[in-house]
Formats: structure tokens, C-alpha cells, sequence
């Protein structure tokens, strides 16, 4: 199925679960339906759909239909499986774990009740990633050059994004910006899906290597970070993709702000530091392996690495609030977390 006119990544109608398929992205723009909530938990450890906000609003609308699924007898029995099967999806993001949990307890009243808080789930996210493009617009400046790492576009979270959605903003009110996409090694989502969602928006910008972020901004063409995140201790110490914590380190070197844009429910109260988030492990053939398509526009996938060798692939890590200047939130910028 194609990928139709409509503004969210992630969607729920009648029972199934609509969803922009990254995998796919740039190459093919196509929609995955989801009929069960074992193919929506498949869509998110396949990475179908990722980015935390939408990931979150995809694990709302997988409970929501194991509510549907649900047998009468052994009703909450059920739910509690399919909740953990859920929750061991994606164990580092939080958006995943609240939206679960706060299904799980409106099913406990009513299937409606669960169907109504998937969708205001949804809702909520879309309008943070509003909210948070509004005042991430004031922290740049025209002629500013904006380095962002992995992809936190509308795809990443349900409809305006985290990390894109300030910079989008900036654009669209008339700020001449140029946008350092990293390529955000192993999975690229950067050189696919940031490229892609900047691209749309007729934003301007460059990809770059990973590793190439240390020059620029060595040599002043970097005047703000901004990244997303996928959970936030209550210290501030923050998990994201892998290779942020490296940017953060450089941009306090370099005197350079350096913000995480994200919505409420990626900030975990109840986890105290960064060393009490779990890092998720993926496949190695991510590293090993890379996808894309040849000149007659036929996918292939070829390995890149050396035959016999095995990869170590750490999904996030952690950056120490020390070197976070602050956070996009939908309620304005934070300098600190209390």
C-alpha cells in the first residue's frame, strides 16, 4: 500500500494500526497495516515504525487492539501478557513504557475507555511536537548552522517531530538555516529519514559522515545542536541514539548549545540517573550489512564488512546532563530538571 496524503506516521482506524514504513524510506514510500497487535509489536522491533514519540503511540494502539483480541475469560490474564510482550520490543524508550501502561489501566475499565486513550495518546504527541517546534523556533537564529543526530522528524514522533520540529519552524518563518544531517550510523536513519523529512519541507541541508561533525565545528559551522531523545532520567541524563553522547562532548568543547527537543513523556521520574537505563542491544548485521538500491532501483543488500568478523551494536547511549544546555518541551525550554 502506498503511502496516502495523510500527516501522521502512525495511525489507528477500526481496528488496525497504519503505519509509514521506514524501512522503506527514501526508496519507497509505502503504509504497513497492522491487523493484530503481535504485527504492531513485530513494526516495532523490526523498526517499521521507531522514534520514540511514535513508537509510544504504536504501543497504545497495540494494547488497544489486544483489548480487542482479548478472550472474556482470562480477559486481564491476556492483557498482562501482551502487555510485556510490548514492553520487550524497545526496553530503552520510555514513550513505549507510559503509553502501555496508561492502556492497560483505562482496559481495565472498559475496551472503549482503551480505545479512547490510544487515540488521545496519539493526540498529545502530536501536539507536544507542536508546542515544542514553537519554542524551539526562538533558540535560532537566522544564519544559524544546526547539527542534528539520527532522525526526530514527524515519523519519529506521530506528526511534528522533536528535534526537526524547531528547526522546520525556523524555515517556514523565514530563517535562511542550514541543516548538518549526521548519517547516524548503523541504520542511517539520518542519511534516509532526517534527509528525507528536510527535503519534503524543502528545508535546506547537507548529509555528513558521523565522524565529520568534530571539523565543522572546529571550524565555526555549527551554532546549535538540537537531537531527540528516547528517555530522559530524572537528573536529566538522557538516552539516545548511538554516536550523541560523542556530539554532546564536542559541542561543550566547543562552546556550542547543545539541546535535547522532546515531549513529556520521554522524562522517566522514576528513573534516577543514566546508569539505571537499559542500553537495548540490536543485530550485528546492522553493522555488518547495509541496505539500499542499485541504478535500476532494486533493493539490495550487500555486506560491508569483513567476512568472519562479528559487530558489538549498542542501539543509545548516554549523555551526562553536564553537557545538555537544556530541553525543548512542550511547556517551553527547561535549563534544568527539577
Amino acid at each position: 500500500m502506498k503511502l496516502k496524503k495523510n500527516n501522521r506516521a502512525v495511525w489507528a482506524n477500526s481496528g488496525k494500526v497504519y503505519i509509514i514504513n521506514q524501512i522503506k524510506l527514501p526508496f519507497k514510500e509505502e503504509i504497513f497495516i497492522s491487523e493484530t497487535y503481535k504485527d504492531t509489536c513485530k513494526a516495532i522491533k523490526t523498526m517499521i515504525v521507531r522514534g520514540a514519540g511514535s513508537v509510544g503511540a504504536a504501543a497504545g494502539f497495540a494494547l488497544m487492539q489486544a483489548v480487542s483480541e482479548a478472550p472474556e475469560n482470562g480477559y486481564k490474564d491476556f492483557l498482562l501478557k501482551a502487555k510485556k510482550k510490548i514492553e520487550e520490543t524497545r526496553p530503552t524508550a520510555r514513550d513505549l513504557f507510559a503509553a502501555v501502561e496508561r492502556v492497560y489501566q483505562k482496559a481495565l475499565i472498559s475496551a472503549a475507555d482503551a480505545v479512547k486513550e490510544a487515540q488521545n495518546i496519539a493526540d498529545e504527541t502530536s501536539e507536544a511536537g507542536r508546542k515544542i517546534g514553537k519554542y524551539g523556533n526562538e533558540l535560532i537564529k537566522d544564519g544559524f548552522g544546526i547539527l542534528t543526530h539520527c532522525n526526530a522528524g514527524s515519523l519519529a514522533l506521530v506528526e511534528y517531530g522533536s528535534a526537526l520540529a524547531p528547526i522546520i519552524k525556523a524555515y517556514q518563518s523565514g530563517k535562511n538555516i542550514l541543516v548538518y544531517v549526521d548519517e547516524t550510523r548503523p541504520r542511517n536513519q539520518g542519511a534516509k529519514l532526517t534527509a528525507w523529512e528536510l527535503q519534503q519541507a524543502g528545508v535546506p541541508h547537507i548529509i555528513i559522515a558521523d565522524n565529520a561533525a568534530g571539523l565543522l565545528m572546529q571550524q565555526g559551522k555549527i551554532d546549535i545542536v538540537i537531537t531527540g531523545a528516547d528517555r530522559i532520567a530524572a537528573n536529566g541524563d538522557t538516552a539516545n541514539k548511538i554516536g550523541t553522547f560523542e556530539k554532546a562532548v564536542l559541542a561543550k568543547e566547543f562552546n556550542i548549545p547543545f539541546y535535547i527537543a522532546a515531549p513529556d513523556s520521554t522524562f522517566d521520574k522514576n528513573c534516577f540517573s543514566g546508569k539505571d537505563i537499559i542500553i537495548e542491544e540490536r543485530s550485528e548485521d546492522e553493522i555488518l550489512f547495509v541496505n539500499g538500491i542499485d541504478e535500476k532501483g532494486k533493493e539490495q543488500t550487500i555486506r560491508i564488512a569483513n567476512p568472519g568478523s562479528s559487530a558489538y551494536n549498542p542501539a543509545f547511549d548516554i549523555t551526562p546532563a553536564k553537557y545538555i544546555t537544556g530541553f525543548i518541551t512542550s511547556a517551553g525550554i527547561k535549563k534544568e530538571l527539577s
